[in-house]
């Protein structure tokens, strides 16, 4: 049975945003990565496997372990930057294994590559033959159709496996295709002699892993990548409120419309457009809220102070009468009608006296007071003249 320690090498790079591969490069790397650090502990329970990203600056994310749960872990929390370092990644996975506590296991790294490649192919040619001498062998998934890179990779690859070696293997995945998939029916998960071997059974199913050998671990690998799914949602969410503040009030406005006006006013915030508009209708329809104070009568026309100042006088008149109600008996009660108080010129010239920002003393005034005046002598007239029938 072949004992192995293996670096995987996750391209992190700003490339995997990308959603050529459904849903992104980033998320498909995941689920490979998944599925061969599953197959290589299952093959052999002394196998074991770690993790770093190569995009930007080289991180080891996690040493070699057989715990496949902390690849997981650590693997979840990785997000797209920069470019990648070919190069460096490498020789920092190469020095990862040559620290492996099991000496007899035989050493290989899997590097995902889904970004173009900027090293010159003389350098890789001088990388690879350096591996072959460390007895390093290496598998490489190429996807994204990156033009340059099977050509450089195919070089790299060959020179590692000299005229007769196959240790080493190029699998490119074009677009419109699965990558997990890509990966079961590959060496890389099959083995040299395409068999897989016993670790290999769950390799059809989902995460690699057969429900019915061992269901507690399938679950966890399910309940982990709804998590991760759940978690990418979230900040797609949050993105998108950053990105339009005011998509959030409409969704608070639109919720509180089903509870009625009183939990649509609740809902918006105090300083957001739609609470702008809402009071924008209140004064639209002179019902201006007492919080807000007076209107401002430097803005308004002398007819709008006029119409402003009756309105006042009716809700004023209709205060008063209860009070006057409670002073009397019910039988003596002979309230002012507000049709006589609005005719009324005395009472109107009062009332107008005392508006903050009104000139009684105005031509539209005048008329109107006198208009008033003018009518009331005449219904006096026609009260005093005797019927002629």
């Amino acid at each position: 049975m072949v004992l192995e320690s293996t670096m995987i090498c996750f391209d992190n790079s700003d490339y995997q945003r990308n959603g050529d591969y459904f849903p992104t490069r980033l998320n498909v790397q995941k689920d490979g990565i998944n599925l061969i650090g599953m197959t290589k502990v299952r093959s052999n329970p002394e196998n074991n496997v770690g993790l770093l990203t190569y995009a930007s600056t080289v991180e080891v994310l996690a040493t070699l372990t057989s715990d496949v749960g902390r690849i997981f872990s650590k693997m979840h929390l990785v997000q797209p930057k920069g470019n990648i370092n070919f190069m460096t990644g490498v020789r920092i996975a190469h020095l990862v294994l040559k620290h492996r506590q099991g000496k007899n296991h035989k050493m290989r790294i899997v590097i995902f590559v889904g970004s173009p490649i900027t090293t010159e192919e003389a350098d890789l040619v001088k990388l690879a033959k350096k591996l072959k001498k460390e007895k390093v062998n290496v598998d490489i998934v190429s996807f994204g159709d990156h033009p340059g890179n099977n050509e450089l990779l195919t070089s790299f690859i060959n020179t590692l496996n000299g005229r007769d070696g196959t240790g080493s293997h190029l699998i490119s995945v074009p677009r419109g295709s699965v990558l997990s998939e890509a990966l079961i029916s590959s060496p890389i998960i099959q083995g040299e002699d395409g068999q897989g071997g016993a670790g290999l059974g769950g390799a059809g199913f989902e995460f690699g892993v057969d429900p019915n050998e061992d269901p507690e671990l399938a679950l966890a690998l399910r309940v982990s990548m709804e998590e991760q799914r759940q978690r990418q949602e979230d900040e797609q969410r949050r993105a998108l409120a950053e990105s339009d503040p005011n998509a959030g009030s409409a969704t608070a406005i639109t919720t509180g419309a089903t509870g009625g006006a009183a939990g649509a006013s609740a809902a918006v915030e105090p300083n957001s457009e739609e609470a702008m508009l809402q009071r924008a209708l209140a004064l639209s329809t002179e019902t201006p809220d007492t919080e807000e104070g007076l209107p401002d009568f430097a803005n308004m026309t002398e007819e709008e102070q006029i119409a402003f100042a009756m309105q006042m006088s009716m809700q004023d008149h209709a205060e008063d009468v209860p009070t006057q109600q409670a002073k009397r008996p019910k039988q003596d009660e002979t309230p002012m009608e507000i049709d006589e108080a609005i005719s009324d010129p005395e009472f109107l010239q009062s009332v107008l006296e005392n508006l903050p920002g009104v000139d009684p003393q105005s031509e539209t005034i005048r008329d109107v007071v006198g208009s008033l005046n003018k009518d009331k002598k005449n219904s006096s007239k026609r009260k005093d003249k005797p019927n002629d029938k």
